[in-house]
């Protein structure tokens, strides 16, 4: 029930909550209406912001709204059988949360201290959402009676875990763009596969002398600017990380519980990186991709570098059959050393007969079918089919 204060903007309500504990910790699951659920509510959407030439700052871990599916649900809210039967995820701040466990009641306000204006908070950033934003925008123009929402509500959780309760969410059930799952791993105090090939891929494309430097596309889209990122982080994280871990859950977990993932040699040959990552030789992992890479370059500037229109080697076909490349090439110079050089790799490209005009949608077509013809053509032309397996 709404109470009336001296605070001309005072909020608060109490509803039914029960207390559930789960892995991850307490929370509560409650029934909101969707009038009060949409005051109270706020989402925080990833974004960059620059302070500088220099520097970049990624914050936030929501995608933007979708106006058009803000449309669709808004029209699907107010026909006769609207249901929302999956709860929307909430995270709020424990000095603005009273729970009363004896009677299955919480309060929520936006004062922490009535004697303390200082600590208000305007009623609409009570609750940051996790999971349902685009629910919620829906909602605003359901114009019945009533409509209940059931809720799963954090408190005090901290801004890794609010990133991975949203990326695993999204990424299970609903289309979210990978890019920005990754890109959340950034916020995460634990190792894991995931945040190790994000820290790669971010590393290679800010360091200006890196062959990737400004290819990649943070959030899945084009940066508002730059005209020369041709890859999505998800497309070199993907092409990456099969190469650590046949496990990515289980490693992230067992790194969670502070214990390390093991080492099976009898996997050596397709987890090529994975001693490296499981000793954290994460810079020296790097160098090797950017020395695999940078071969690439000085092998065919035209097509890699400046990428001619209609070429096709720094794009997401060319970029995943140079990955698929990189094992069998890898494994040719592992003997010679665990990072080889530049050089060492430059030496099989030389080996392989495609100037850089020859890498178009003509020759190597769009799709799979393209990537496979462009990797069997690196292995045939470099002599290293009879040696080693595709996969």
């Amino acid at each position: 029930m709404k109470q009336q204060s001296i605070l001309t903007n005072k909020f608060e309500e109490s509803f039914p909550c029960l207390k559930l504990r789960q892995p991850i910790g307490d929370f509560y699951i409650a029934t909101i209406d969707a009038k009060t659920l949409c005051q109270i509510t706020y989402a925080d959407v990833r974004r960059m912001e620059q302070e500088d030439r220099e520097f970049e700052q990624y914050l936030g871990i929501q995608r933007p709204l979708s106006s058009s599916r803000v449309k669709e649900i808004g029209q699907y809210v107010n026909t006769v059988d609207a249901c929302f039967p999956t709860a929307i995820i909430l995270a709020i701040n424990g000095k603005y949360v009273e729970y009363i466990e004896k009677e299955n009641r919480m309060i929520l306000r936006n004062f922490a201290d009535e004697n303390n204006e200082d600590q208000n908070l305007e009623s609409s950033r009570i609750a940051q959402v996790l999971d349902g934003q685009h629910r919620i925008a829906g909602l605003q123009t359901f114009s019945g009676e009533q409509f209940d929402v059931n809720v799963s509500i954090f408190v005090d959780m901290d801004v890794e875990s609010q990133a991975y309760v949203f990326s695993t969410v999204n990424l299970a059930q609903t289309k979210v763009n990978k890019s920005l799952v990754y890109d959340l791993f950034e916020l995460s105090k634990a190792r894991s596969p995931q945040k190790t090939c994000h820290q790669i891929a971010v590393a290679l494309n800010s360091y200006p002398k890196s062959p990737f430097y400004s290819k990649i596309k943070r959030l899945g889209t084009a940066t508002a600017g730059k005209f020369t990122e041709t890859l999505t982080q998800a497309t070199f994280v993907e092409a990456l990380i099969g190469y650590l871990t046949d496990d990515k859950v289980l490693d992230r977990d067992i790194y969670r519980r502070h214990k390390k993932p093991k080492i099976d040699e009898s996997k050596s040959e397709k987890l090529i990186f994975r001693s490296l990552f499981i000793q954290e030789r994460d810079m020296e992992l790097t160098d090797l991709i950017s020395n695999y890479f940078s071969a690439v370059a000085e092998r065919w500037p035209t097509a890699w570098v400046t990428g001619g229109e209609g070429l096709i080697l720094n794009k997401t076909n060319g970029f995943r059959a140079l990955m698929r490349f990189l094992k069998p090439a890898y494994l040719s110079l592992r003997w010679k050393a665990e990072i080889p050089s530049k050089s060492d790799f430059l030496a099989i490209f030389n080996k392989v007969n495609i100037n850089d005009d020859d890498f178009t949608v003509a020759r190597f077509n769009p799709g799979t079918s393209g990537e496979s013809n462009l990797f069997k053509t690196f292995m045939s032309d470099s002599g290293l089919e009879p040696n080693h397996k595709l996969f």
